[in-house]
């Protein structure tokens, strides 16, 4: 087994609640929702009206405006997030630099270009084929917001894109530091992205009854663990984590946020969005997890749920972690950031492991807002409402996605 450890050296965002990782760290911390009215398209005939967005998305503060239009919103919030983090780690490749085929790029996304595809579906039908972009591919899939990014920012190493509905940033931060693990490579450009927002994927997902419907009060819509929680709450973002190979990182005087220690992944097998009654897949996702990080249960000092608000997945992610701690599962903190941000999907999992990495280096935890009416079917200590002061020295994050798609990663402070 590799014996080169994998550290987190820089870190971007932008989310429905803040366009820096320090702006989204005070909201979190403040217990601030982004939910709200959707004002991206008119959704007044759609049974959910609400969404997480990213209010004020300027991409020409990161880009060229003729790049900008030549991809989806949900490559630019991904071009965004790893701007913000290469320059948080202080990486820059120029193209003949021979360290630039040492670092490479995975991305993470559940949907990719959907509100592209809508457009051009909609001009093929309208307008005719001849008004289809000829960027209308490159829009549209997936690895395109990996793919620009390593053209933009000369990242020449392993290249791929991960699309495990809402497990697919944490699966590709996994992948990416096993890419480091085995010495493809020293550095990786690690996260996620989406940007679903639009009347299809609003209307697909409400047909799915996946969706809270509470169109009254859409900053109280997002309630993980309540027992009047309905369903999860649409958002868009995109995070990005600079992972680097620890002595490569010491080499050049990185500031080191902290340490990814354990990743694990499983399939429930079961249905294609339910998950397994009593959680069999999360349980084995977290305690591959904690093997792969030489980690017993009482070495978990937080969790950050999946807690998507639904139902089904709040009650069997409870399950699960009472499985895999037992009697400890009642002390150990959990909250749902997904409470103040809505559901990212495939860019859940990067930012909350971003949440995992702050409250680890600042010893304090974000809540899970909108927590009012206990559910006896979710007993344990979800940092309700107030976050808590806490010294943590590790943190586990949970994303489970559609097709039972499991994933854990663990974060430990550095040493």
């Amino acid at each position: 087994m590799s014996d080169r450890r994998v550290v987190v050296t820089g870190l971007g965002t932008v989310n429905p609640i803040g366009q820096s990782v320090s702006e989204s760290w005070d909201a979190a911390l403040a217990g601030v929702s982004g939910i709200g009215p959707i004002t991206l398209f008119d959704a007044s005939h759609l049974q959910t009206q609400f969404a997480g967005e990213v209010t004020g998305f300027d991409p020409e503060v990161y880009m060229a405006r003729k790049d900008a239009r030549h991809m989806d919103r949900q490559a630019q919030l991904f071009w965004a997030s790893t701007a913000q983090a290469l320059a948080d780690a202080d990486i820059k490749f120029a193209e003949d630099d021979p360290a630039a085929h040492r670092a490479g790029v995975v991305v993470g996304s559940g949907i990719g270009g959907i509100i592209s595809f809508q457009d051009e579906l909609d001009a093929l039908r309208e307008r005719g084929p001849n008004r289809v972009s000829p960027y209308a591919i490159t829009k549209i899939i997936s690895n395109m917001a990996a793919g620009i990014v390593s053209i933009e920012f000369n990242l020449f190493g392993p290249n791929s894109c991960v699309v495990t509905a809402c497990a697919a940033s944490a699966n590709a931060i996994g992948d990416a530091a096993e890419i480091i693990r085995r010495n493809d490579a020293d550095v990786m450009v690690a996260g996620g992205a989406e940007a679903a927002v639009c009347e299809f994927a609003m209307a697909g997902f409400n047909q799915a009854r996946a969706l809270s419907t509470f169109n009254e009060d859409p900053q109280l819509a997002s309630r993980p663990f309540d027992a009047e929680r309905d369903g999860f709450v649409m958002a868009e973002g995109a995070t990005t984590l600079i992972l680097e190979e620890r002595e490569h990182a010491i080499a050049r005087g990185a500031h080191i946020y902290g340490e990814l220690l354990g990743y694990g992944m499983s399939a429930d097998g079961y249905h294609i969005t339910l998950p397994r009654p009593g959680g069999a897949g999360a349980t084995a996702a977290m305690q591959r997890a904690m093997a792969n990080a030489k980690l017993d249960t009482d070495g978990i000092d937080y969790i950050n749920a999946h807690g998507t608000s639904t139902p089904a997945n709040d009650r069997t992610e409870t399950e699960a972690i009472k499985t895999v701690f037992g009697d400890r599962a009642r002390s150990i903190p959990i909250s749902s950031t997904k409470s103040m941000t809505g559901h990212l999907l495939g860019g859940a999992g990067a930012f909350e492991s971003l949440m995992c990495v702050l409250a680890i280096r600042d010893g304090v935890l974000p809540p899970t807002i909108n927590y009012v009416n206990p559910d006896p079917e979710c007993d344990l200590d979800y940092v309700p409402n107030e976050p808590r002061q806490v010294p943590i020295k590790t943190a586990m994050t949970n994303s489970f996605g559609f097709g039972g798609h499991n994933a854990a990663l663990i974060f430990g402070a550095h040493s």
